[in-house]
Protein backbone atom coordinates (compact mmCIF):
# COMPACT_ATOMS: atom_id res chain seq x y z
CA UNK A 1 0.00 0.00 0.00
CA UNK A 2 0.97 3.81 -0.46
CA UNK A 3 0.99 6.11 1.86
CA UNK A 4 0.94 10.10 1.73
CA UNK A 5 1.95 12.38 4.36
CA UNK A 6 0.00 16.13 4.22
CA UNK A 7 0.97 18.78 6.56
CA UNK A 8 -1.64 21.53 7.09
CA UNK A 9 -0.72 25.06 8.39
CA UNK A 10 0.48 28.24 7.03
CA UNK A 11 2.73 28.40 10.34
CA UNK A 12 4.84 25.32 8.63
CA UNK A 13 5.00 27.48 5.60
CA UNK A 14 6.62 30.28 7.54
CA UNK A 15 9.18 28.32 9.18
CA UNK A 16 7.34 29.32 12.66
CA UNK A 17 7.54 25.74 14.17
CA UNK A 18 9.57 23.03 12.87
CA UNK A 19 7.55 20.05 11.72
CA UNK A 20 8.52 17.19 13.41
CA UNK A 21 5.44 15.69 12.77
CA UNK A 22 6.02 14.35 9.16
CA UNK A 23 9.84 12.78 10.58
CA UNK A 24 7.64 10.70 13.46
CA UNK A 25 4.97 9.68 10.68
CA UNK A 26 7.44 8.78 8.03
CA UNK A 27 9.06 6.38 10.61
CA UNK A 28 6.42 4.71 11.71
CA UNK A 29 4.76 3.93 8.05
CA UNK A 30 8.36 2.58 7.17
CA UNK A 31 8.61 0.76 10.33
CA UNK A 32 4.70 -0.65 8.73
CA UNK A 33 6.28 -1.19 5.19
CA UNK A 34 4.02 1.57 4.09
CA UNK A 35 5.20 2.92 0.38
CA UNK A 36 5.73 6.35 0.13
CA UNK A 37 6.42 8.97 -2.32
CA UNK A 38 5.10 11.85 -1.56
CA UNK A 39 5.30 14.55 1.20
CA UNK A 40 3.42 17.50 1.70
CA UNK A 41 2.60 21.20 3.31
CA UNK A 42 0.06 23.58 2.46
CA UNK A 43 -0.83 26.53 4.07
CA UNK A 44 -4.75 27.19 6.07
CA UNK A 45 -6.35 27.94 2.02
CA UNK A 46 -9.24 25.94 1.54
CA UNK A 47 -9.10 26.06 -2.51
CA UNK A 48 -5.28 24.72 -2.35
CA UNK A 49 -5.81 22.21 0.42
CA UNK A 50 -8.40 20.22 -1.69
CA UNK A 51 -6.02 20.48 -4.62
CA UNK A 52 -3.73 18.39 -2.79
CA UNK A 53 -6.22 16.28 -0.88
CA UNK A 54 -7.54 15.62 -4.80
CA UNK A 55 -3.90 14.77 -5.83
CA UNK A 56 -3.38 12.61 -2.91
CA UNK A 57 -6.35 10.42 -3.13
CA UNK A 58 -5.87 10.23 -7.21
CA UNK A 59 -1.96 8.38 -6.33
CA UNK A 60 -2.17 7.09 -2.95
CA UNK A 61 -4.25 4.41 -0.83
CA UNK A 62 -3.74 6.33 2.19
CA UNK A 63 -3.59 9.90 3.23
CA UNK A 64 -2.64 11.14 6.21
CA UNK A 65 -2.96 14.95 7.50
CA UNK A 66 -2.06 16.26 10.78
CA UNK A 67 -3.25 19.45 11.74
CA UNK A 68 -6.38 22.10 10.80
CA UNK A 69 -8.76 20.33 13.24
CA UNK A 70 -8.75 23.03 16.07
CA UNK A 71 -11.76 25.59 17.02
CA UNK A 72 -10.81 28.21 15.11
CA UNK A 73 -11.82 29.58 11.07
CA UNK A 74 -8.61 28.93 9.58
CA UNK A 75 -9.50 25.32 10.93
CA UNK A 76 -10.30 23.41 7.24
CA UNK A 77 -9.09 20.33 7.54
CA UNK A 78 -12.10 18.28 8.47
CA UNK A 79 -14.22 19.68 6.44
CA UNK A 80 -12.19 20.45 3.11
CA UNK A 81 -11.49 16.32 3.24
CA UNK A 82 -15.03 15.83 3.93
CA UNK A 83 -16.26 17.89 0.79
CA UNK A 84 -13.34 16.38 -1.27
CA UNK A 85 -14.51 12.89 -0.45
CA UNK A 86 -18.24 13.55 -0.91
CA UNK A 87 -19.00 13.07 2.69
CA UNK A 88 -21.73 14.91 4.96
CA UNK A 89 -20.48 15.88 8.87
CA UNK A 90 -23.06 14.96 11.42
CA UNK A 91 -22.44 15.59 15.07
CA UNK A 92 -21.34 12.86 16.99
CA UNK A 93 -22.25 12.70 21.20
CA UNK A 94 -19.52 10.40 22.38
CA UNK A 95 -17.17 13.30 21.27
CA UNK A 96 -19.60 16.23 22.19
CA UNK A 97 -19.41 14.34 25.82
CA UNK A 98 -15.97 14.26 25.52
CA UNK A 99 -15.37 18.04 24.86
CA UNK A 100 -17.55 18.84 28.16
CA UNK A 101 -15.54 16.55 29.66
CA UNK A 102 -12.30 18.20 28.84
CA UNK A 103 -13.47 21.52 30.08
CA UNK A 104 -15.07 20.33 33.04
CA UNK A 105 -11.98 18.84 34.49
CA UNK A 106 -9.79 22.09 32.96
CA UNK A 107 -9.17 26.11 34.33
CA UNK A 108 -11.61 27.13 31.37
CA UNK A 109 -14.77 26.25 32.76
CA UNK A 110 -17.08 27.67 29.65
CA UNK A 111 -16.81 25.76 26.77
CA UNK A 112 -16.00 28.24 23.83
CA UNK A 113 -19.11 27.84 21.49
CA UNK A 114 -16.27 27.37 18.71
CA UNK A 115 -15.40 24.64 20.26
CA UNK A 116 -18.28 22.24 19.20
CA UNK A 117 -17.25 22.20 16.19
CA UNK A 118 -15.30 19.59 16.93
CA UNK A 119 -17.92 17.59 17.83
CA UNK A 120 -18.69 17.92 14.14
CA UNK A 121 -17.60 14.63 11.84
CA UNK A 122 -17.41 12.64 8.81
CA UNK A 123 -21.15 10.45 8.75
CA UNK A 124 -19.46 7.05 9.24
CA UNK A 125 -15.90 8.13 10.23
CA UNK A 126 -13.88 5.98 13.28
CA UNK A 127 -13.31 8.84 15.78
CA UNK A 128 -10.27 8.62 17.44
CA UNK A 129 -10.32 9.50 20.60
CA UNK A 130 -7.87 12.51 21.91
CA UNK A 131 -6.80 11.89 25.29
CA UNK A 132 -4.55 15.15 25.51
CA UNK A 133 -6.56 17.52 24.03
CA UNK A 134 -10.43 18.50 22.31
CA UNK A 135 -10.05 17.78 18.45
CA UNK A 136 -10.84 14.09 18.05
CA UNK A 137 -8.82 12.19 14.46
CA UNK A 138 -10.92 10.76 12.38
CA UNK A 139 -10.27 7.46 9.76
CA UNK A 140 -12.54 8.00 6.71
CA UNK A 141 -12.69 4.92 3.94
CA UNK A 142 -14.38 5.40 0.65
CA UNK A 143 -14.13 3.95 -2.43
CA UNK A 144 -10.71 1.86 -1.32
CA UNK A 145 -9.19 5.18 -0.09
CA UNK A 146 -8.55 6.12 3.06
CA UNK A 147 -8.00 9.00 4.73
CA UNK A 148 -6.38 9.83 7.97
CA UNK A 149 -6.96 13.00 10.36
CA UNK A 150 -4.95 13.57 13.07
CA UNK A 151 -4.27 16.93 15.29
CA UNK A 152 -1.54 18.97 14.74
CA UNK A 153 0.38 19.03 18.24
CA UNK A 154 3.14 16.71 18.56
CA UNK A 155 1.38 15.58 22.22
CA UNK A 156 -1.89 14.86 21.02
CA UNK A 157 -1.12 13.33 17.47
CA UNK A 158 1.76 10.80 18.88
CA UNK A 159 -0.45 8.84 21.33
CA UNK A 160 -2.96 8.88 19.10
CA UNK A 161 -1.04 7.57 15.77
CA UNK A 162 0.93 4.92 18.65
CA UNK A 163 -1.89 3.80 20.04
CA UNK A 164 -5.31 3.58 17.80
CA UNK A 165 -3.60 4.30 14.14
CA UNK A 166 -0.68 2.20 14.02
CA UNK A 167 -2.68 -1.04 14.97
CA UNK A 168 -5.36 -0.10 12.86
CA UNK A 169 -2.56 -0.19 9.46
CA UNK A 170 -1.26 -2.83 10.74
CA UNK A 171 -4.41 -4.55 10.02
CA UNK A 172 -4.43 -3.61 6.61
CA UNK A 173 -1.06 -4.99 6.21
CA UNK A 174 -1.48 -8.21 4.53
CA UNK A 175 1.79 -9.48 5.54
CA UNK A 176 3.85 -9.48 8.66
CA UNK A 177 6.22 -7.02 9.03
CA UNK A 178 9.57 -7.42 10.96
CA UNK A 179 12.39 -4.55 11.34
CA UNK A 180 15.47 -4.56 13.45
CA UNK A 181 17.44 -1.18 13.97
CA UNK A 182 21.70 -1.74 14.16
CA UNK A 183 23.34 1.30 15.31
CA UNK A 184 26.90 2.44 14.71
CA UNK A 185 28.64 5.20 16.32
CA UNK A 186 32.66 6.03 15.19
CA UNK A 187 32.31 5.95 11.71
CA UNK A 188 30.76 8.34 8.69
CA UNK A 189 27.36 7.17 7.05
CA UNK A 190 29.44 6.63 3.45
CA UNK A 191 32.21 4.56 4.89
CA UNK A 192 28.89 2.82 6.11
CA UNK A 193 27.45 2.48 3.14
CA UNK A 194 30.60 1.82 1.37
CA UNK A 195 31.37 -1.39 3.85
CA UNK A 196 28.13 -2.46 3.25
CA UNK A 197 27.47 -1.34 -0.38
CA UNK A 198 26.63 -5.25 -1.78
CA UNK A 199 24.05 -5.97 0.74
CA UNK A 200 22.43 -2.60 0.48
CA UNK A 201 22.67 -3.12 -3.99
CA UNK A 202 21.56 -6.78 -3.54
CA UNK A 203 18.63 -5.81 -0.96
CA UNK A 204 15.10 -7.06 -2.09
CA UNK A 205 13.57 -8.61 1.42
CA UNK A 206 14.99 -7.61 3.52
CA UNK A 207 15.71 -4.32 2.76
CA UNK A 208 18.64 -1.90 4.49
CA UNK A 209 18.14 1.45 4.65
CA UNK A 210 20.80 3.64 6.72
CA UNK A 211 19.69 7.48 8.97
CA UNK A 212 22.46 9.88 9.48
CA UNK A 213 22.09 11.14 13.02
CA UNK A 214 24.75 13.55 14.55
CA UNK A 215 27.75 11.03 15.12
CA UNK A 216 25.71 8.13 14.79
CA UNK A 217 24.37 6.06 11.75
CA UNK A 218 21.49 3.91 12.45
CA UNK A 219 20.72 1.00 9.94
CA UNK A 220 17.43 -0.78 9.76
CA UNK A 221 16.96 -3.95 8.32
CA UNK A 222 13.27 -4.88 7.52
CA UNK A 223 11.82 -7.69 6.38
CA UNK A 224 8.05 -9.06 5.13
CA UNK A 225 6.62 -12.33 5.80
CA UNK A 226 3.31 -14.10 6.12
CA UNK A 227 4.48 -14.81 9.47
CA UNK A 228 6.22 -13.00 12.26
CA UNK A 229 8.71 -16.28 12.49
CA UNK A 230 9.00 -15.89 8.98
CA UNK A 231 10.34 -12.29 8.96
CA UNK A 232 12.23 -12.69 12.27
CA UNK A 233 14.25 -15.76 9.88
CA UNK A 234 14.88 -13.18 7.29
CA UNK A 235 16.01 -10.42 9.78
CA UNK A 236 18.73 -12.18 11.67
CA UNK A 237 21.46 -13.58 9.48
CA UNK A 238 21.10 -9.84 7.59
CA UNK A 239 21.50 -8.06 10.97
CA UNK A 240 24.77 -10.86 11.91
CA UNK A 241 26.44 -9.72 8.86
CA UNK A 242 26.39 -6.18 9.58
CA UNK A 243 27.15 -6.69 12.89
CA UNK A 244 30.31 -9.02 11.61
CA UNK A 245 31.41 -6.26 8.90
CA UNK A 246 30.91 -3.25 11.34
CA UNK A 247 32.11 -4.88 14.84
CA UNK A 248 32.86 -1.89 17.33
CA UNK A 249 31.18 0.92 15.85
CA UNK A 250 28.11 -1.15 16.45
CA UNK A 251 26.85 0.10 19.94
CA UNK A 252 23.50 -1.54 20.03
CA UNK A 253 21.16 -3.61 17.74
CA UNK A 254 17.84 -2.54 20.24
CA UNK A 255 15.15 0.28 18.67
CA UNK A 256 15.00 2.90 21.45
CA UNK A 257 18.57 1.95 23.15
CA UNK A 258 20.37 5.47 23.50
CA UNK A 259 24.22 6.06 22.83
CA UNK A 260 24.38 6.77 26.57
CA UNK A 261 22.37 4.09 27.67
CA UNK A 262 24.67 1.09 26.22
CA UNK A 263 27.65 3.19 27.73
CA UNK A 264 25.60 2.99 31.14
CA UNK A 265 25.18 -0.76 30.87
CA UNK A 266 28.77 -1.00 29.83
CA UNK A 267 29.54 0.74 33.23
CA UNK A 268 26.76 -1.72 35.14
CA UNK A 269 28.56 -4.72 33.36
CA UNK A 270 31.67 -3.94 34.34
CA UNK A 271 30.68 -2.80 37.96
CA UNK A 272 32.94 0.43 37.36
CA UNK A 273 32.40 3.98 38.72
CA UNK A 274 33.13 7.35 36.15
CA UNK A 275 33.42 10.69 36.44
CA UNK A 276 33.28 13.45 33.97
CA UNK A 277 35.53 16.34 33.19
CA UNK A 278 33.74 19.00 30.97
CA UNK A 279 35.01 22.67 29.63
CA UNK A 280 33.74 23.47 26.13
CA UNK A 281 30.40 21.16 26.65
CA UNK A 282 29.60 22.67 30.20
CA UNK A 283 27.78 19.46 32.15
CA UNK A 284 25.85 18.35 28.48
CA UNK A 285 27.80 14.89 28.81
CA UNK A 286 26.97 14.41 32.37
CA UNK A 287 23.45 15.61 31.82
CA UNK A 288 23.42 12.60 29.33
CA UNK A 289 24.90 9.82 31.27
CA UNK A 290 22.56 11.13 34.30
CA UNK A 291 19.47 10.99 31.94
CA UNK A 292 19.58 6.99 32.07
CA UNK A 293 17.84 5.38 34.53
CA UNK A 294 20.37 3.77 36.76
CA UNK A 295 22.77 6.17 36.05
CA UNK A 296 23.26 6.47 40.25
CA UNK A 297 25.07 2.99 39.88
CA UNK A 298 27.85 4.29 37.74
CA UNK A 299 27.78 7.85 37.55
CA UNK A 300 30.57 9.21 40.67
CA UNK A 301 31.21 12.66 40.05
CA UNK A 302 30.80 15.78 37.41
CA UNK A 303 33.21 18.72 37.09
CA UNK A 304 32.52 21.96 34.73
CA UNK A 305 35.80 23.07 34.37
CA UNK A 306 34.99 26.02 32.10
CA UNK A 307 38.16 28.22 33.48
CA UNK A 308 42.05 27.59 33.76
CA UNK A 309 41.68 28.47 37.21
CA UNK A 310 38.73 25.80 37.73
CA UNK A 311 40.81 23.37 36.16
CA UNK A 312 43.82 23.38 37.93
CA UNK A 313 41.94 23.38 41.39
CA UNK A 314 39.82 20.37 40.82
CA UNK A 315 41.49 18.49 38.03
CA UNK A 316 45.00 19.42 39.17
CA UNK A 317 45.91 20.33 35.81
CA UNK A 318 49.27 21.82 36.22
CA UNK A 319 50.05 25.30 35.53
CA UNK A 320 53.05 24.94 32.81
CA UNK A 321 50.78 22.95 30.88
CA UNK A 322 48.21 25.19 30.75
CA UNK A 323 50.36 28.21 30.13
CA UNK A 324 52.52 26.10 27.46
CA UNK A 325 49.76 24.32 25.69
CA UNK A 326 46.88 25.80 26.53
CA UNK A 327 43.68 24.57 27.71
CA UNK A 328 42.53 23.46 24.32
CA UNK A 329 45.16 21.25 24.03
CA UNK A 330 46.16 17.09 24.02
CA UNK A 331 48.28 17.81 26.99
CA UNK A 332 45.09 19.59 29.20
CA UNK A 333 43.04 16.94 28.04
CA UNK A 334 44.93 14.50 29.32
CA UNK A 335 45.70 15.80 32.55
CA UNK A 336 41.75 16.74 32.85
CA UNK A 337 41.26 13.01 32.65
CA UNK A 338 43.66 11.72 35.16
CA UNK A 339 43.05 14.24 37.45
CA UNK A 340 39.41 13.43 37.72
CA UNK A 341 40.02 9.72 38.35
CA UNK A 342 42.56 10.64 41.35
CA UNK A 343 40.28 13.47 42.97
CA UNK A 344 37.65 11.43 43.08
CA UNK A 345 38.75 7.37 43.53
CA UNK A 346 36.55 6.73 40.70
CA UNK A 347 37.19 4.01 38.13
CA UNK A 348 37.72 6.09 34.89
CA UNK A 349 37.05 9.62 33.57
CA UNK A 350 36.42 11.06 30.77
CA UNK A 351 37.15 14.85 29.81
CA UNK A 352 36.53 17.22 27.10
CA UNK A 353 38.90 20.86 25.86
CA UNK A 354 37.31 22.88 23.17
CA UNK A 355 36.51 25.80 21.43
CA UNK A 356 32.70 25.84 20.72
CA UNK A 357 32.50 29.30 19.21
CA UNK A 358 31.62 31.61 17.61
CA UNK A 359 34.44 33.57 18.93
CA UNK A 360 37.63 32.20 20.78
CA UNK A 361 39.45 30.18 17.56
CA UNK A 362 42.86 31.00 15.97
CA UNK A 363 44.76 29.73 12.22
CA UNK A 364 46.47 26.97 14.78
CA UNK A 365 43.43 25.99 16.77
CA UNK A 366 40.30 26.83 15.00
CA UNK A 367 36.75 27.13 16.21
CA UNK A 368 35.67 23.37 16.69
CA UNK A 369 38.49 21.93 17.57
CA UNK A 370 37.92 19.84 20.53
CA UNK A 371 40.55 17.24 22.53
CA UNK A 372 38.28 14.31 24.27
CA UNK A 373 40.27 12.29 26.69
CA UNK A 374 39.48 9.14 28.94
CA UNK A 375 41.55 7.81 31.84
CA UNK A 376 41.44 3.95 33.29
CA UNK A 377 43.58 0.92 34.00
CA UNK A 378 46.60 3.96 34.68
CA UNK A 379 45.71 4.45 30.69
CA UNK A 380 44.98 7.49 29.07
CA UNK A 381 43.80 7.67 25.59
CA UNK A 382 43.40 10.99 24.12
CA UNK A 383 41.55 12.47 20.35
CA UNK A 384 41.41 14.99 18.52
CA UNK A 385 38.45 16.26 16.61
CA UNK A 386 37.37 19.61 14.03
CA UNK A 387 33.79 19.72 14.32
CA UNK A 388 32.10 21.91 12.10
CA UNK A 389 28.26 23.88 12.77
CA UNK A 390 27.27 26.28 15.29
CA UNK A 391 27.96 26.61 19.32
CA UNK A 392 25.19 24.19 19.85
CA UNK A 393 26.16 21.58 16.87
CA UNK A 394 29.81 21.63 17.93
CA UNK A 395 28.89 21.13 21.57
CA UNK A 396 26.73 18.04 20.79
CA UNK A 397 28.88 16.57 18.63
CA UNK A 398 31.53 16.62 21.30
CA UNK A 399 29.64 14.90 23.97
CA UNK A 400 28.37 12.23 20.92
CA UNK A 401 32.45 11.47 20.69
CA UNK A 402 32.84 11.42 24.41
CA UNK A 403 30.21 9.30 25.05
CA UNK A 404 31.73 6.65 22.13
CA UNK A 405 35.26 7.33 23.38
CA UNK A 406 34.25 6.25 26.62
CA UNK A 407 32.35 2.90 25.23
CA UNK A 408 35.54 2.12 23.00
CA UNK A 409 37.80 2.47 25.66
CA UNK A 410 35.67 0.31 28.23
CA UNK A 411 35.47 -2.65 25.79
CA UNK A 412 39.70 -2.14 25.10
CA UNK A 413 40.71 -2.15 28.30
CA UNK A 414 37.58 -4.48 30.71
CA UNK A 415 36.37 -6.99 27.49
Amino acid sequence: MVVELISVGTELLLGNIVNTNTQFLAEKCALLGLSMYYQEVVGDNRNRLAGVIRTALNRSDIIILTGGLGPTEDDMTKEVCMEVMGVPLTEDSHTRQRIEQYFKNSDYKVIPENNWKQSMVPEGAIILDNNNGTAPGLIMEKEGKTAILLPGPSAEMKPMFINQVFPYLKKRQPEVIRSQMVKVCGIGESQVEDILLDLINGQSNPTIATYAKIGEVHIRVTAKAADEDGAKRLVKPVVKEIKARLGDYVYSTKENETLEQAVVRLLQKYELKVTTAESCTGGLLAGRIVNVAGASDVFHEGFITYSNKSKRKYLDVSKSTLKKHGAVSEQTAKEMATGGVFSTDCDACVAVTGIAGPDGGTEEKPVGLVYIATYMKDKVNVQRYQFKGDRAKIREQAVVKALDLLRRSLLDNYR
